[in-house]
Order: C-alpha cells, then structure tokens, then sequence
C-alpha cells in the first residue's frame, strides 16, 4: 500500500473516532437534557398539588417538601443560581436557599420583590394579598398578563412561580392581613417579612406584630406619584421625608404602640408629582363605599409611573437577599447637609487643631473627606447619639453644635482618626485618654474602634 493510501486511512480512522466521541458527547448532553426536562416536570407537577389559598382551599395538601439543605447540590438549582453563587460564595447562597420569608401586598412593590426573592433562591415563600390582578394593574406588575386579569394576585404569583424555580415551597393566601390572623400568617419563625401594604391601618397593625415577635421586617412606603428613581432610599422609619405614608405611619406606631424607629424602610426622598384623583361614579346614586373591595380602604386612584414601584421591590429583594446571605454593607445616611456645611465643619477643625496643637499641619483631610468622616462614618450625628431624631432642617441645626475632634491625640486628624462630637462632648474629650475610655465605657470604646476601622479598609490604610 502506497504511502498516500495509508495517509488516507489514518485520516478516516482518526475522523471515525472523532465522530463517535463527538455522538456520545451529544448524546450525553441530549440525555442530560432529557433528565432535567423529566425533573422539572416532576416538579411543577408537584408543586402544584401544594396549598395555594386560605380558609381551606388546598387544606388537603401541603408544599411539596425540599430538603432545601441539599438543593444546591442539584445540578439544574446549582445552574440556575450560579451567578449568585459566585456572588456571595456556596455557603452564603446556602443561607439564602434555606431561608423563609414572607411578602405581604403583592401589587406593584411586593409582586417585584417576591419574584426577585424567588430567583435568588430563596427556599420557602409565603404569599399574601387579598385582592385580584385588574387590566389597570398590569403596568407594574411583576409577572401577570391579560390571561392573569380577575386571578388573586397570590394565586397568579405562585403559577408564575412554580415555572421560574419550581424547587421553591410557596404558599399563597388570598387573605388581608388583619390582628387576627396574626399567629396565622406570622408563626412558623419566618427569616424576614417584606410589608408591601398600601392601606395604613393595616401597615401599622403588621409592623407593630412583626416588632413585638421580634421578626426583621423591611417596610415599603409610597412609591405613587413619583419619577425619580435616583431619590430611593433605604433607612430607617424615623429618617425617612418626603413622603406622607412615612408620616403617618410614625405618628400611628408611636401613638398606638409606642414604636419610635428601629424599622428599616424602602422610601422616596422625592415630593410627590400628583395627587389622589377624585372619585367619579358611574351612576349619581353610587357611594365611593360601593367600590371598596374590602371595607376602609381607599377607593380613590394614587397615579402610578409602573417602574417606581418595580424599583421599589427590587431594593426590597436586593436588602433582604443579602441580609439572609450575611453581606455587610452599609446603606447610604439620610444626612440633610450641603457642601457649606462640611466646608464649615472642616474650618472648625483647623481652628481646633491651631488652639489645641499650636498648628493645623497635622490635619489630613479636605472638605470632600470631611464629608465622607460626617456623612458615612457618623451619619451626621454626635458619635456619642447616634440616634436619628434629628432630621430634615433639624439637622441643620445640629451641625451648628457639632466639631470634628481626633480619636487618638497621638495620631494625625486623618479619616481614620477623627470623631464627630457636639462642642461640650469634644471638650470632654480632649481631657481624657483612650485608656480611660476604654476601661469605663468599654462599649463605647469598641463602637469608635469598629467605625474608624471601617475608614482604614475602605481607605486602604
């Protein structure tokens, strides 16, 4: 056989093995693919059959039970969440797959936020909302359509759901929440519970239960009549502005229970563009109350640009997902100050350096890192009350009172070394030694300690 020949054949040899390895490549991933069509329809199939109402409807059955423990070790639930998994580490999406949390309002924020939750591989849901999908709805809604018009919003979020990760245990109520299904709604030690409720009465009722259990709780104020969506905020209840929701449901918790703050709010520091629009009947003898789905609840239409409140519960999801994950990060203060004001408080701290140390050679920082020191180390406030009843034009007035002083006298006036503190507390201050302060207010000491090392790290001192 001539030499060309054998070149041939060896050729058509090698293609031959090629092609076969290449046959059983595809066929293992057909066969691969296959397994994981039979798998997700086995779970759709069953999560189906789980309790999708309340009041008895679907009292036969339960969710179907995952060991959520072991879901990311299934390679179809390890794909589908493997860029949150490189995200926040496997054991950190663990938290997260293995946590339960609650959505209560499931219209425009809470729709948002659920689906959010779901797809980051939260293990168990709890749905809840009384009322139906409307045609007027479906401007902001997360998931439903047309075909979704008339279905309890509950009942269309756990379809949708049942597709997206069908592994997830969801239960759907179509209830209003009320004090009386408390124990119902709240028992089974959720990990969070997201109150997406536009009606005050029964916002405050819900907070007020989610305190009192001792349950972290993240709270939706107005996202209606707003565009701007670089005003969101996250803080506090008692930080919150702009916003008449807030307002009143401060007033009602301190009037009614007694809660000052303490709730992390999702709110808009923006003025609202528009107003309720009046009621108009059809008929001259109807009543605004021959509307009310569920009685004491507004009837009358807050305008709604569809993506604010999208927004709104995508903040909600991202807060709570990396809550569950254990992420540190620090939310941005609601400190009520102008450049004026920092460029005040950093000619204080020259004056101070010059009386104290003859010269304010030692002073590390300009006006826009004196405004990192203020705003993101200490929130605006004394480090000595970092409590946030000062808002707003209160504010304003505060940081008349306020100086920028060194932590460590032996040390330069760097952002890793300066404290805010009102004029009485700084001359305090200067009298005494770290030694002392750490030996007779140990928790104070450890506080100061952990904020200046924050500076340190993101400095890159």
């Amino acid at each position: 056989m001539g030499e060309r020949a054998k070149e041939w054949l060896l050729f058509a040899g090698a293609g031959a093995a090629v092609g076969a390895l290449s046959t059983a490549a595809i066929m293992g991933v057909l066969s691969r693919s296959k397994r994981r069509e039979g798998y997700v329809r086995s779970l759709l199939e069953s999560n189906s059959n789980g309790v999708v109402a309340s009041g008895g409807a679907g009292s036969s059955g339960c969710p179907r039970v995952v060991g959520s423990s072991d879901l990311l070790d299934d390679e179809v639930v390890s794909e589908q969440l493997t860029r949150n998994i490189q995200f926040f580490g496997m054991e950190s999406q663990k938290k997260v797959t293995e946590s339960f949390v609650v959505v209560i309002g499931l219209g425009g924020v809470g729709s948002h936020a659920a689906s959010m939750l779901l797809r980051s591989g939260v293990g168990r849901l709890l749905l809840v909302d009384f009322d139906q999908v409307s045609l007027s709805s479906l401007n902001r809604h997360a998931v439903a359509t047309r075909d979704d018009v008339g279905t309890p919003k509950a009942l269309c979020l756990k379809k949708h759901f049942s597709m997206i990760y069908p592994e997830c245990q969801i239960e759907a109520k179509v209830q209003l929440y009320d004090p009386s299904c408390e124990e119902e709604i709240l028992s089974g030690q959720p990990d969070f519970v997201l109150d997406c409720i536009d009606n005050i009465d029964t916002k405050v009722a819900l907070l007020a239960a989610c305190v009192r259990r001792g349950l972290r709780v993240l709270s939706a104020m107005g996202a209606g009549a707003r565009a701007d969506p670089t005003r969101i905020r996250v803080a506090d209840l008692r930080e919150s502005s702009n916003d008449p929701l807030s307002r009143a449901v401060r007033y009602r918790l301190k009037k009614d229970h007694g809660i000052e703050g303490g709730i992390p709010v999702v709110f808009s520091l923006e003025k609202p563009k528009a107003k309720l629009l009046p009621f108009q009947a059809s008929k001259e003898e109807e009543a605004p109350s021959d509307y009310q789905i569920v009685p004491g609840f507004r009837v009358r239409i807050i305008p709604v640009l569809g993506t604010i409140p999208a927004i709104f519960g995508q903040v909600m999801a991202s807060y709570v997902v990396t809550q569950l994950a254990k992420l540190d990060f620090q939310t941005e203060p609601i400190v009520n100050l102008d450049l004026d004001h920092y460029r005040i408080l950093h000619h204080r701290l020259l004056e101070h350096e010059e009386l104290i140390y003859g010269s304010a050679e030692q002073v590390l920082v300009d006006a826009e890192e004196v405004m990192y020191v203020v705003k993101e180390l200490w929130r605006g406030r004394s480090a000595r009350d970092q409590n946030m009843k000062d808002t707003g034009r209160k504010m304003w007035r505060s940081v008349n009172e306020l100086m920028l002083v060194r932590w460590d006298k032996s040390k330069p006036a760097g952002v890793s070394n300066l404290i805010l503190l009102k004029f009485n507390e700084a001359d305090a201050h200067e009298t005494t030694t770290l030694d002392q302060i750490k030996e007779e207010e140990p928790e104070f000491y450890t506080m100061v300690s952990h904020v200046l090392k924050r500076a340190e790290a993101e400095f890159g001192f």
